[in-house]
């Protein structure tokens, strides 16, 4: 994953342990409170939240242990790889659409952050400038041509 993905992994994590946690252990405490249990709504939701923070905790702890952190800016050339901003041009519209190749983690379509896992970022993959690519989508296939290949 880049550092920025795995910067933010850390920050989840710092947020859930200091600040979500704490809030959940006192939404339950409060809840028991008010007595019987077994009918107590408050009680129920705090401890299901508290179960979904605990394994999110676990999952963020796992992911940033096994993280093998990649900068961009370090690597070189016109080849596709992990961390690269690609420029691409759609062959039936010249339409140019730039993506960054991210970690699945870290993916996020609206902000141009494509998933290496993706089927686009897959078909790019060892592929340079001037390069065509085929791509199937829900749509039926596309082709694109490979405009530009930066590591930022």
């Amino acid at each position: 994953m880049t550092a920025a993905g795995f910067n933010r992994l850390q920050e989840e994590l710092k947020h859930l342990k200091i600040t979500e946690r704490p809030a959940v252990i006192k939404a339950i405490a409060e809840a028991r409170e008010h007595g019987d249990l077994s009918e107590n709504a408050e009680y129920h939701a705090a401890r299901e939240r508290q179960s979904f923070i605990e394994g999110r905790v676990l999952e963020l702890e796992d992911k940033i242990s096994r993280a093998e952190v990649i900068d961009p800016a370090k690597l070189t050339g016109n080849t596709v790889k992990f961390g690269a901003t690609v420029t691409l041009a759609d062959q039936d519209t010249d339409e140019e659409t730039t993506y960054q190749i991210v970690g699945q983690d870290e993916s996020d379509i609206k902000n141009r952050l494509l998933s290496i896992q993706a089927p686009l970022a897959r078909a790019l993959i060892n592929k340079s400038v001037g390069d065509s690519v085929e791509v199937s989508t829900p749509g039926g296939s596309k082709l694109y041509e490979i405009v530009s290949v930066e590591f930022r």
